[in-house]
């Protein structure tokens, strides 16, 4: 199942649960929430507060992908806030393992994240504790970047891993999402899409939504 994760980072955060509902009307099934603390990556976003207030206007899991250190200080405050999934990174805990059973723990889907200069292999012993797999297709920080083009053949490892040890995690990718490069993405094993600034950077968020979820489709039917 292909699905699209508008990420709020890119929203006009003046009329944000609009800008998200929006986005959902157009096909949107999960909000991803880029949670940044300007130490892991060079940017602050948001907290726990925002994701208690958005909780409240949209009914779509939210994803949050958090870029901070010390993750697992707040993996229970995001997930009192109403935090659905909640994704980290490899090469910021010094203990996956067990920050991966505490966001298993709350009740939430657990996900890790590979920045662009990470091999997948660093994934080897915990690839069955988790429920997706997030890859960075641009370095993390900042919206509106160029899509690595180098990100799809750890997507096609991710999936020659999943299938040769019986697994079922879904792989994630985040960054440069637009129309030219969702086609590639899906051919080589991509199932969920975050788009920020290509859904709210101009125009209509449903119609953007409804326009990647069309180009998606079409590449499956194309892979098949």
């Amino acid at each position: 199942m292909i699905e699209i994760a508008p990420s709020i980072l890119s929203a006009d955060f003046a009329r944000l649960a609009e800008d998200a509902n929006e986005a959902v009307r157009g096909g949107a099934t999960l909000l991803h929430v880029d949670v940044m603390d300007g130490h892991f990556v060079p940017n602050i976003t948001i907290g726990p507060p925002v994701v208690a207030s958005l909780r409240k206007a949209v009914d779509v899991p939210l994803d949050c992908h958090l870029m901070i250190e010390n993750p697992d200080d707040y993996i229970p405050a995001f997930a009192d806030a109403g935090a659905n999934w909640i994704s980290v990174h490899q090469e910021v805990c010094r203990h996956l393992n067990r920050t991966l059973n505490l966001i298993r723990s709350h009740g939430m889907q657990v996900g890790v994240v590979l920045n662009p200069a990470t091999p997948v292999q660093t994934l080897g012993e915990v690839l069955d504790l988790v429920d997706y797999i997030l890859v960075m297709s641009v370095n993390p920080g900042f919206g509106g970047q160029k899509f690595i083009p180098g990100a799809l053949e750890k997507v096609r490892k991710l999936a020659t891993m999943r299938a040769a040890k019986g697994l079922n995690y879904r792989i994630e990718i985040d960054g440069g999402v637009d129309l030219a490069t969702i086609g590639p993405a899906v051919r080589a094993g991509v199932e969920i899409f975050v788009a920020g600034s290509y859904v709210f950077g101009h125009g209509d968020p449903a119609r953007k939504v409804e326009g990647l979820l069309k180009a998606a489709q079409e590449a499956t039917l194309l892979r098949a």
